[in-house]
Parts: structure tokens; sequence; C-alpha cells
């Protein structure tokens, strides 16, 4: 074969090999889909864990000012506090400070959440082939693991400044089951929050309601005490039922009430939190899909 021959012989490519990385698809089955959305959900959990264990600074910086607010309470303004019916208030508080905690929570899930968006993280995410929950449930278990170690700390610091609960170990479990259960709620409010807004400009806002939340309740001071009024609106405040319902299941001091709402605390402190979930867990799903880029 001459020269001529080799430059009009036609040259055929190599075909192109298959990618060894194909995207993968969704599931096709409903299990399947629920087991890969939670696996999804646990690696984005798992990053922020790992990024609190990085800077563990930030929770500990988080646990300051409730115990500041202990200290203040039970040793500057304790001694002026009384409970009605009698009782001791270090007892009377501190189911209301650890209820404090759950709410104040909020504050950390919107930034959270605010923050990942600036940055572009959410978008990153949203490219990826991943189920489309996995963002706000993974935000949601890292936020709960993180409320549950909080609260375990500040329940040994209680101890360590009068607090015990009495009665069986069963009852005190129900009442630190339904103190994650209010923070299990408003979890999704914050998530939901923290998708509605484009900067962080709102995040002070955020933080400043915590304030009126949280006061405006049982937390600190017993609701008959107040103005007839403003004593309904704070009965009314899901953060009443469930401190009324943990110092019930403690065996703490309990000012509690004549109306509906304070004579049924255990069956309210589910009901809030149920409702809460149901409301804003799917706004958040359906929020976090029609993100705008």
């Amino acid at each position: 074969m001459n020269d001529t021959d080799r430059t009009r012989t036609p040259h055929t490519a190599p075909a192109t090999a298959p990618s060894a990385f194909p995207a993968p698809s969704p599931p096709a089955g409903p299990l399947s889909r629920l087991g890969w959305a939670a696996a999804d959900g646990w690696t984005v959990a798992r990053r922020d864990v790992t990024h609190w264990l990085r800077q563990p600074w930030e929770l500990l910086f988080g646990l300051l000012f409730p115990v500041l607010m202990v200290l203040m309470f039970v040793y500057l303004l304790g001694g002026a506090m009384s409970v009605p019916g009698g009782g001791d208030y270090t007892e009377y508080l501190m189911p209301g400070m650890f209820a404090m905690v759950m709410v104040f929570g909020l504050g950390e899930t919107v930034t959270a959440v605010t923050t990942d968006s600036v940055r572009g993280v959410t978008d990153r995410f949203r490219s990826m082939p991943m189920a489309a929950s996995a963002v706000v449930v993974g935000r949601c278990l890292a936020d709960m693991l993180r409320s549950t170690v909080t609260l375990a700390i500040l329940i040994g610091f209680g101890m360590l400044v009068g607090w015990q609960w009495h009665g069986s170990a069963g009852a005190a479990l129900a009442g630190f089951g339904l103190l994650l259960l209010l923070r299990f709620a408003l979890v999704w409010v914050g998530i939901y929050v923290g998708l509605l807004m484009r900067g962080q400009g709102g995040i002070a806002v955020i933080q400043t309601l915590e304030f009126p939340i949280g006061f405006l309740s049982n937390a600190f001071v017993a609701t008959a005490t107040m103005p007839v009024w403003l004593g309904a609106v704070a009965d009314w405040n899901p953060m009443s039922s469930t401190v009324a319902a943990a110092r019930e299941l403690f065996g703490n001091p309990a000012a509690g009430g004549d109306s509906w709402i304070t004579q049924n605390p255990l069956l309210m402190a589910v009901v809030w939190p149920l409702v809460l979930v149901a409301v804003f867990a799917p706004l958040c799903v359906h929020r976090y899909r029609n993100l705008s880029g």
C-alpha cells in the first residue's frame, strides 16, 4: 500500500467509552425512595455535625446564654420569686429554661439555612442527583442532634444548681421527649423561614422575636400573676403547654390555672408540635423544590 492509499484510507474514530460513573436515577418503589431520601438526609446531616466537631466553640457559645440566664434567675432574682401554691423556685424555673433553649434554637436554624442559601450551598445541593427532601431532612436531623446535646448539658447544669425530678425515670424521659418534640416542630418552622429569606438581614428580626415567645409564657412566672388578657395569651403559647407538661412529669411545682388549656398540658404538649410539623414540613419541601436560582 503506497502513501496515497494510506491518506485515502478512511479513519474510524474510536467509540466513546461509556461513563464509569453514570448519574444515579431515583429508585422506583416507594420504600426504595424512602431509603434513598433517608440516606441523602443523613449525608447532609453529617456535613453539619462534622462542622460542629471542627468548631465546637459555636456549641459552647450557644450554651453560654441559657447558663447565664439560669444563674441570674436562681441567684440574683430567685430570692424575690415565689411559686403560687408553694414550692422551690429553682425546680419551678428549670423546666421553663429547658423549653426556652428549645425555642431559642429557632434562630440557630434560620441562621444556618439562610447562610447556606447566601453562600450558594443550597443551589449546589439542588444541582445534585439527590432526594428533594434530603436537604431539609438533613438540617432537621442535625439540629435535633445539637439540641439533644445542648439539653443534656443544661440538665446536668440544672442539677448542679439544685434542680431534680421526682418520680420515675420513665416520666422524666417523657418530659425530656416533650421538650425535644417542641424543638422538632420549631426546626421545621425555622427551616421554612430560612428558605423564605433571600439574605441575612431578617435573622436579627427572628432572634428578637424569640424573646417575646419565650418570656410571654409560664416559663419564669405563673400566668395567674399576669393581667387576665396577657395571661390568656401566655396560656395559649405552645411553649407554655410544654413547660406545664414537663413540670407535671418531673414532679416539679406547677402553678396551673382554671382554663381548659391549663388543665390539659400533656395533651396540648403533643398536639401543638404535631400541628406545627403537619403545617410546616410540607411547606419546607415545597419551598425547597420551588426555589428560584
